[in-house]
Formats: structure tokens, C-alpha cells, sequence
């Protein structure tokens, strides 16, 4: 469920790129009316309003936020401006740019996305970079990373409901013997993690932790420092919990020393308008603390602004 709050009467698109025009015309620049229009827009309505700026004025709205804006705020308006197609291929970049073990951004991108969504992401890449997420992937990564993370980037899964439970038994038996194993990067783990769809993986893992105790991610802690193990941990989560996933997240942007504002833009932007109700109804069963309060506690000025317009603060 969508943070995002759209008025029931909104200006007409040029009426907007006129209001955006003037914010950045004149002595400074007006931050708050920029929060204002593009903070109560949605997806479609600010692809709309940056085709008919582009048209009236005859300059990219991104270059001009790019110009007129600095830091984090400049980030996250960004960010939000852009197509969530668009977004996921620059996220994706930057992620295999500045690949290390740690770096769960691709699996976050590619498990939490519709496969429809990964395939514009896919060619918005094309597009943007003139090649393919896929090449860059194989290109920054190696070994047991590489084995996963190709595969989940090319995979094209079946999107549907439908589940084959004698199937869901049996692959759950696969994985249970290859953790016991220790065989974390076999073909099996690989095949079934980067092929199933979503809702087939929901159900073996299901079985998995009927027929053996316990959830699979407890049994890919077996050594907590494994980088390796994080990753097939937070694929697993992204498949079949993802909205649990984003509250870590945003728990561990906030909690650590000082602020992680890449991953705290990152959620909130590429949440806003799917599942960030849920995730701010996880965040406080979690922390006991509503998610507004704890990003105005560790955000200021104008980037606290827009992320607390995009999470729905104050208009419940």
C-alpha cells in the first residue's frame, strides 16, 4: 500500500512545470514548492510533467534539479523524479560500479520487482548505458557471487499465483541438504533461488520450515560474517517477504552511527508507492517508535522534508 498522497484536485501539467520553472528562477531557489508538486505526484503524472517541461522550456527537468539542488536532497528528489524503470537501471549501475561482497542492492532490485519490472529496468539500462545490466554483472563480480547474481539478473520468472506443492516438498529437501552441507553455491541452491517464481519459492520455503524447524534463513546463519550467506539470506527474504527487508534496512540506516542516507533514500523512493504502509506499520512493531519520528530525529532541512512527504506524514 501507497505513502504516496495525490490530491483529489491537482493543477494541470504545464500549470506544474510553470510553478517547477519559477522555483528555479529568481535569487535561490524554492525548495519547498518543489517538494510540494513533486512530492504529491505520482509515477505517471512525473514522467508526464518532465516530457512537458522538456517540451515547453526546452531543457531536461533532471538537469535542472541536478543544477539547482545539492546533497541528499538533491538525491532523493532525483531519484523520485525519475521512472521506476529509469531508477532501478541507475541504482543498478551504481551498484555494480561500486560492487563489493557487501552490497545487496542488485539482489534488493531484481527479487522485490515484478518480472515485468525487472525487464524495463533491463532495458531502461540498455538505454541509458548502451549495454547490458547482465555484462556489467558478470564484469564487477566473481566467483560464488557471480554464480548467484547473473542468474537472478537474467532470470525471467512466471509471475503467476500457481503453486506445485509436490514440487515445493521436494526442492525443500534439495535446499535443507545442501545447507547440511554446506554446499551454498551448488547448482541446485542456484537453479531454484534464480528460476522459481515467487510464489513457488514462498511455498517450498513454506515446506522447508515445516518438515525440518526451521525458517531457511536461521540455517544460512551458520557463520554470520559469510558475505556470501548474507547475500542468499537477503534473496531469499527479498523473494518472498520484501516489505520485512526494507524495514531492516531503513532499521540499520537509521540505528547506525550516523545515518546511512543512501539506503534510507533508496527504500523510501522505491517504496513510496507500492508498500510503504506496511513497511512503517513493521518499523514501529519493531522499534516501538513511529518511522516519521525517526527519520525527523536523524534527517533535517529540506531532504527530512521529502522523505517525510513520501512516507505519508501528516495526512493519515
Amino acid at each position: 500500500m501507497s505513502t504516496l498522497c495525490v490530491p483529489a484536485q491537482i493543477p494541470t501539467v504545464a500549470e506544474d512545470c510553470e510553478q517547477l520553472r519559477k522555483a528555479f528562477s529568481g535569487w535561490g531557489t524554492n525548495e519547498d514548492l518543489i517538494v510540494s508538486i513533486l512530492g504529491h505526484r505520482s509515477a505517471s503524472q512525473r514522467k508526464l510533467i518532465r516530457k512537458i517541461y522538456a517540451e515547453t522550456y526546452g531543457e531536461d527537468l533532471l538537469k535542472c534539479l541536478d543544477k539547482e539542488l545539492t546533497q541528499d536532497f538533491e538525491r532523493v528528489v532525483m531519484l523520485w523524479t525519475l521512472d521506476p524503470s529509469e531508477r532501478d537501471a541507475y541504482l543498478a549501475n551504481e551498484a555494480t560500479k561500486k560492487w563489493t561482497s557487501s552490497n545487496q542492492v542488485l539482489v534488493e532490485i531484481v527479487c522485490t520487482r515484478s518480472p515485468k519490472e525487472v525487464l524495463l529496468a533491463r532495458e531502461a539500462y540498455h538505454a541509458r548505458f548502451k549495454k547490458s545490466l547482465e555484462e556489467d554483472v558478470a564484469y564487477h563480480t566473481s566467483g560464488d557471487f557471480r554464480k548467484l547474481l547473473l542468474p537472478l539478473v537474467s532470470s525471467y520468472r512466471y509471475g503467476g499465483d500457481e503453486v506445485n506443492l509436490t514440487l515445493a516438498k521436494s526442492e525443500a529437501k534439495i535446499l535443507h541438504q545442501k545447507i547440511s552441507e554446506k554446499d551454498y553455491a551448488c547448482d541446485d541452491v542456484i537453479r531454484i533461488l534464480t528460476t522459481r517464481s515467487k510464489a513457488q519459492i514462498n511455498a517450498t520455503l513454506n515446506q522447508y520450515k515445516n518438515q525440518f524447524g526451521n525458517d531457511i534463513n536461521k540455517d544460512l546463519k551458520a557463520d554470520p560474517k559469510d558475505e556470501f550467506l548474507k547475500l542468499l539470506r537477503a534473496t531469499a527474504k527479498c523473494l518472498v517477504y520484501p516489505e520485512k527487508y526494507f524495514e531492516k534496512v531503513i532499521r540499520l540506516g537509521i540505528n547506525k552511527l550516523g545515518t546511512d542516507e543512501g539506503a534510507l533514500t533508496r527504500v523510501v523512493v522505491t517504496r513510496a508507492e507500492i508498500d510503504m504502509v506496511i513497511i512503517k506499520d513493521l518499523y514501529q512493531k519493531r522499534n516501538s517508535v513511529p518511522l516519521d519520528k525517526a527519520i525527523a530525529k536523524d534527517t533535517r532541512g529540506d531532504y527530512e522534508k521529502m522523505l517525510l512527504t513520501l512516507i505519508g506524514h501528516g495526512e493519515e
